[in-house]
């Protein structure tokens, strides 16, 4: 069960995140950290990854090492080392777009198994988002990202593969089924 860490780390996180939005689609930012808390639960999370799949944006988009400080004083190193291994970047400026996705990928394999599941869970949950809004806007979607279409593309399929030697079958399936949905889509809308 869920204690009151968990609903701490949920007002936290709604707090940090209170004026931030999803890229190109005005949905408060909030629905994402609880599709991806959600997505982790689902897939066996315990208590400190589920709090760390609230704040698993936290250092990267509100404030830097300042913030992961307050993680880890609010709720403890394991959690700060989960954030801390989702996080592609922490500096500002952010590091150019490749880069930042390259050495991210690159640490999959060396990733602890919470991380890869807050990470699998968070890599799903904005899978599901691609498939759902290209449905809707078709082509004009990829404007939100700055891979754009091919560097989108590329950026999931190359962590699915990563995804893939790592062993956490169930959920890497559930990844690749909806990339893999994504590809499909986009080769008929070129």
């Amino acid at each position: 069960m869920l204690s009151e860490r968990f609903t701490a780390a949920l007002v936290y996180a709604t707090q940090l995140h209170a004026n931030q939005v999803r890229k190109g689609s005005g949905v408060p930012y909030i629905a994402h950290l609880l599709g991806v808390a959600s997505i982790t639960l689902e897939y066996g999370a315990n208590e400190d990854e589920a709090i760390a799949a609230l704040l698993h944006d936290a250092v990267e988009d509100q404030g830097g090492a300042a913030t992961r400080e307050e993680i880890r004083r609010r709720f403890d190193d394991k959690v700060t080392e989960i954030v801390d291994g989702c996080t592609d970047a922490d500096a500002i400026p952010k590091p150019p777009w490749r880069k930042r996705k390259e050495a991210y990928i690159a640490h999959i394999p060396n990733a602890s198994p919470s991380v890869l599941l807050v990470s699998l869970a968070d890599k799903l949950y904005n899978a599901q988002s691609i498939l759902k809004d290209y449905r809707v806007l078709g082509e004009s979607l990829w404007e939100r990202f700055k891979g754009g279409r091919e560097g989108t593309l590329w950026y999931y399929r190359a962590l699915v593969d990563a995804f893939k030697k790592t062993g956490n079958a169930a959920i890497v399936a559930e990844l690749e089924r909806v990339v893999s949905e994504v590809e499909t889509l986009a080769s008929h809308k070129k």
